[in-house]
């Protein structure tokens, strides 16, 4: 299935390798670029959807990897992250921090490894679907999964 894999959803594929994942990459027939779009193509409940969320928390990117069903409460995450400020980036910083676009953004496969936040609600889940590094890829994983291989902390974030 490799071969058929954007650029950056190989990058992601390979970091999945390394920590140990389980899940393989699938590509959407369509974008999925909101947790409702990934929902309905994947046929599961927008919870089990991890959204994968840039910050920009006092200049340094921050992942939080989110449930579908939340929005993000910034001021708690900043409290959360120990930082003053935390702010939704821009296009272009989180195409800095991960290498890949808006709408794709894996837990993994980023240029530098980035500070990460898994929401909690997420273990509700017994198997959560996460972005492949392109806006039609996604990967089964599990919450436990996905704090291991993002070294993430798990946080309310709502």
């Amino acid at each position: 299935m490799s071969e058929k894999l954007p650029a950056n959803a190989l990058i992601v594929e390979s970091a999945l390798r390394e920590r140990g994942a389980g899940g393989e990459i699938v590509v959407l027939p369509e974008k999925a670029p909101t947790a409702a779009t990934a929902a309905a193509q994947l046929g599961c409940e927008v919870g089990a959807i991890a959204n994968s969320l840039i910050f920009d928390a006092d200049g340094a990117p921050l992942l939080v990897l989110t449930s579908g069903a939340h929005r993000v409460d910034v001021e708690l995450i900043a409290r959360t992250a120990d930082v003053e400020r935390v702010r939704r980036a821009t296009p272009e910083f989180v195409r800095q921090a991960t290498g890949q676009p808006i709408g794709g953004v894996a837990p993994v496969g980023h240029p530098a490894p980035v500070r990460t936040l898994v929401d909690t609600w997420l273990s509700k889940h017994e198997v959560v679907w996460a972005a492949g590094g392109h806006p039609h890829t996604v990967f089964p994983t599990t919450f436990d999964e996905l704090v291991r291989i993002t070294g993430g902390t798990p946080v309310d974030v709502e």
